[in-house]
């Protein structure tokens, strides 16, 4: 029975690897506009998609950041600079390529593609700039999220902000759908980027637990600092993976494939345990991750 159920798991997924193969055809015809590619996601999807053929424009937040992306792909790809916070700066992207024409080419279907930071207000800003042409353009919109805006392991506003983008993106999908546009989300587990470095995850609670009132110290204790950053330290060594073309294929997927899923999970932590734990009753999923928390000082027993 066992071995049945085992099987027909094989051919689901079977089945399904192989109806995704399939790609968009003219490439070269086909424009991806990629934010936030000084570095990280945003700078290794802009070297790949650039290597398959498409017309990449990437946006950089530094000069730098341009310079140096030029340098490591073909003449094909164009930058501009662009800082998702201010209306100005996405007016003069979209005056600059207008949805027909970009440096005299004629683009027949634009691509849309978006990178997150953790801001919620951007994202909002810079699709709400943008609906108009994904909408001629029957393009796609590609949110990156996280896997913990389906289930909150930690506190703070990433995962607040990472939840948000999730219900944007479910809402505009459906907002969208008429129009031919389709709205796809990114839902990486643990990966060693620079934001994601122990050092600077560990500077960023130093700073947070600088700002707190004395009080508050006291209810966590005086070795609760020390014990965070050392699990952190520990779990970010062990747990973050370092292979970040995963999620750079899952995003070439949602971009370049024919039949596209609407949500991608890459990385072992998301879809072992972090995407089956959101899926639990909350009382489940609420006792698993206690039984990793680190004790206060003045806990109630």
């Amino acid at each position: 029975m066992y071995l049945y159920l085992l099987g027909l798991v094989v051919l689901y997924y079977l089945y399904r690897w192989v109806r995704e193969l399939p790609r968009v055809s003219d490439k070269n015809n086909r424009y991806v506009y990629i934010t936030g590619c000084d570095s990280g996601f945003g700078n290794l999807l802009a070297q790949h998609l650039d290597k398959q053929g498409f017309r990449v424009i990437a946006s950089c937040f530094t000069e730098r950041g341009e310079e140096e992306l030029k340098k490591s792909c073909s003449s094909n790809l164009i930058t501009t600079h662009l800082d998702v916070r201010s209306q100005d700066s996405i007016a003069k992207v979209r005056r600059d390529h207008a949805p027909l024409y970009i440096n005299r080419v004629c683009v027949e279907r634009v691509v849309f593609f978006k990178l997150l930071g953790t801001h919620i207000s951007e994202d909002l800003t810079w699709t709400a700039n943008t609906a108009a042409l994904v909408k001629k353009a029957q393009g796609r919109v590609v949110n990156v999220a996280s896997v913990f805006g389906r289930i909150s392991a930690i506190g703070g506003p990433y995962t607040v902000s990472k939840f948000g983008v999730e219900a944007f993106s479910d809402s505009i999908r459906i907002n969208m759908a008429p129009f031919g546009v389709k709205v796809l989300c990114i839902e990486p587990g643990f990966f060693k980027t620079q934001m994601a470095s122990s050092e600077v995850v560990c500077n960023n609670i130093k700073m947070l637990w600088e700002k707190l009132p004395q009080e508050v110290r006291d209810d966590y204790g005086s070795e609760y600092l020390q014990k965070t950053l050392a699990l952190l330290t520990d779990k970010i060594a062990k747990l973050g993976d370092a292979d970040l073309m995963k999620v750079v294929h899952c995003m070439e997927h949602a971009v370049a494939a024919v039949r596209r899923r609407t949500r991608y999970s890459p990385g072992w932590d998301a879809k072992l345990f972090r995407l089956p734990l959101s899926y639990m009753p909350t009382c489940v999923s609420d006792y698993i991750l206690q039984m990793e928390a680190i004790p206060i000082a003045k806990q109630i027993e």
